[in-house]
């Protein structure tokens, strides 16, 4: 679980498109659990143990969204996090990532854990 790690490089909005294009071509397949952190809805736990196929993030002026999606061949759930404010991730002691938190203008926090490779 994430508590394990500390998630605390920020990534620089600027690079939020190259980066997960680069994360889902280097990840996609590894077993992933999304979990949202929420005041007003509560804690919930979305999916557990899917594999990821992609994270795509849209700039502002083009959707202003970044979509996670989970599925081996094709797309079988998908969730999106509207207006993304930050985005910080925790790596292990070898340098991989092994989790993201991913704020939005709402509020809530979207934590996705990855399993080790």
């Amino acid at each position: 679980m994430v508590s394990n790690i500390e998630i605390n490089k920020s990534l620089p909005r600027e690079r939020w498109g190259e980066f997960f294009d680069q994360f889902s071509n280097g990840n996609r397949g590894r077993h992933i659990s999304i979990e949202i952190i929420s005041s007003e809805l509560g804690d919930q736990e979305l999916i557990q143990n899917a594999p990821l196929m992609a994270i795509v993030y849209d700039r502002p002026g083009k959707g202003n969204d970044l979509v996670i999606e989970v599925g081996k061949t094709e797309v079988s759930y998908g969730h999106t996090i509207d207006a993304p404010t930050e985005v910080l991730t925790g790596q292990a002691s070898n340098g991989q990532i092994v989790a993201l938190s991913i704020s939005d203008a709402a509020g809530s926090k979207t934590l996705i854990n990855l399993q080790a490779n």
